[in-house]
């Protein structure tokens, strides 16, 4: 509803304005139900949105449907068939003597005397959907059949679906191919597919002009979840585990918005991040609760009690660059760019050139328009089907899990790109300003999203393109039940001002941690990388992602 304009000096022009725009009724019917006699239903199109209104003798609801969450209708079909009449229900409200063409530009107007205008189409390409059917609980597949895919076809949003077939699928397929035919890449799994789709692109030679131009998405069928709980988070969008429809109208809609991501550094690898860095507790949960992965989320909650039983502290020390005053940080700049990423001894320097060979050439499609007809191709109502049942009228296609002659075959070297490094080599002194914590640590966690789970709040001032990096750090000594109590609130974000001897939590804009002996676990997304020095520094506005419109 649009905002009141308050005070009773306003002028006349502007009563005229808001007569002007005043609701619009386009269409309104009304209805009666036999078994509630007492009821009228009167349901209402207006230039707001759809209405239904229940009106009893002592009272009257109304509900309704804003325009900007309507994708798409669909015409309701009668089980009678009359001669000369097909079986759509709209076939009986107006006869053909009662229509007139017009011209498409002709200016003539309707029956409500409002002049006739025509939506065309922002963009016929296809989606590109990669689907981990391994995700989380392994339910990947019936939640996109059953949540996400008939939203998309009653929005006519065609899209072409790949299901991965091992590791690193995803990652190789966006790096071999020419990704400009896309509107957007949607990853639908967990955060992984999403870390796997981000590395393939950085390992582009184009990386920049194809994360300019082709933006990201996420379809939440993991266990974790945590960037689309955090776009949901930001937008507004209510986030009901398993419920794909707020994120699924989101890519219907394109609209775009912008996110940081983090160049990770170790030994032998640079990597890009989009979610957290983590050391320790949460990084020893995450990792070893993967073998309960068949009951989803909730493997978190039970291997964190598991790990406060036996508590493990990690000895080593802990670099960060501060950020003194969050609420006055400067506009971020663009990052400096080279033609790729620069290790800190060369040896993960790219080749002058790579051979791209374009993957999956011989691999079979399945397509819903055949002779111009779109069909249901081997329905999904079987969720172990190996094809997608549903598809948009506008071409959808769906290549499969089982494809002959389709294994990937990568470039000759696939190295990283993206952004240069602003920060000295892994091994070298880092400057002075620098903050240096050594000693022993339970955790220590470095997120740049708001939420690092479904359930966990980590960072409630963080932002999707902020150039901030939130820094939890937590030192040995602690007893178990504040850690118990901490980890608690982090399901409200109630920790993010715990400031103690033991808990810190510090923004940052790049940091290093250098762990002490051979054991334990760092993570980037939840992904497990090697054990030993690791430096990160965080780029703003790299990747465009697509976002519900509730703004």
């Amino acid at each position: 509803m649009a905002e009141p304009m308050l005070g009773k000096d306003v002028p006349n022009t502007i009563e005229k304005e808001n007569v002007d725009c005043k609701e619009q009724i386009y269409l309104e019917e009304t209805f009666y139900i036999l078994s509630k006699k007492k009821s009228v239903f009167r349901v209402r199109l207006t230039s707001k949105g759809l209405s239904l209104i229940k009106e009893t003798d002592d009272s009257s609801k109304e509900q309704t449907i804003l325009l900007r969450d309507i994708i798409g209708s669909k015409c309701m079909r009668s089980k009678r068939r009359r001669a000369g009449a097909g079986s759509c229900v709209c076939s009986s409200l107006v006869g053909p003597q009662q229509l007139k063409v017009v011209d498409e530009n002709s200016g003539d107007l309707d029956e409500t005397n409002q002049p006739i205008t025509t939506i065309i189409p922002q963009n016929d390409k296809k989606l590109l959907i990669l689907l981990n059917p391994k995700s989380g609980p392994g339910k990947a597949r019936e939640l996109f059949q059953t949540k996400s895919a008939p939203l998309l076809q009653e929005a006519e949003v065609p899209y072409d679906l790949h299901i991965t077939k091992y590791a690193q699928y995803a990652r190789e397929f966006v790096r071999t191919r020419n990704v400009y035919g896309w509107r957007g890449i949607v990853a639908a799994g967990g955060d992984g597919v999403l870390f796997e789709i981000l590395n393939g692109m950085f390992e582009r030679l184009d990386w920049q002009q194809a994360l300019a131009e082709v933006p990201l998405a996420i379809l939440p069928c993991g266990s974790g979840n945590g960037l689309a709980r955090t776009i949901c988070y930001h937008y507004n969008e209510p986030y009901i585990r398993e419920n794909l429809t707020g994120i699924s109208m989101g890519l219907a809609r394109g609209r775009v918005a912008p996110m940081d991501v983090v160049r990770v550094e170790t030994k032998t690898n640079i990597m890009f991040s989009f979610l957290s860095v983590g050391w320790g507790l949460l990084s020893d949960i995450d990792i070893e609760s993967e073998r309960l992965r068949a009951i989803g989320g909730q493997r978190f909650a039970i291997w964190a009690l598991a790990r406060l039983v036996g508590l493990r502290k990690y000895k080593g020390v802990v670099s960060y660059a501060k950020i003194k005053d969050v609420s006055n940080l400067p506009k971020p700049k663009l990052p400096i760019t080279l033609s790729h990423s620069v290790s800190q001894d060369g040896a993960l320097d790219s080749p002058d050139a790579e051979a791209f060979i374009d993957c999956d050439e011989h691999s079979e499609v399945f397509t819903n328009a055949v002779n111009g007809k779109h069909q249901r191709v081997d329905s999904w109502y079987s969720v172990n089907s190996r094809r997608s049942a549903f598809y948009s009228t506008r071409g959808s296609e769906y290549h499969s899990v089982a494809s002959g002659g389709s294994e990937m075959r990568s470039p000759v070297h696939a190295c990283m790109h993206g952004p240069a490094s602003h920060l000295p080599s892994l091994m070298s002194q880092l400057p002075s300003h620098w903050v240096h914590e050594e000693g022993e640590f339970v955790m220590v966690h470095v997120s740049y999203q708001a939420y690092i789970g479904e359930d966990l709040l980590f960072a409630p001032r963080s932002q999707l393109s902020d150039g901030v990096m939130w820094m939890l750090i937590i030192k040995a000594g602690i007893p178990r039940s504040q850690i118990l109590s901490f980890l608690l609130g982090m399901g409200q974000g109630t920790h993010s001002d715990v400031n103690t001897e033991f808990i810190k939590m510090i923004p940052v804009s790049a940091f290093r941690i250098v762990p002490e002996g051979p054991d334990g676990y760092l993570t980037v997304d939840g992904e497990l990388v090697e054990y030993g020095p690791l430096q990160a520094e965080i780029f703003p506005n790299i990747v465009h992602l697509l976002v519900p419109d509730t703004k």
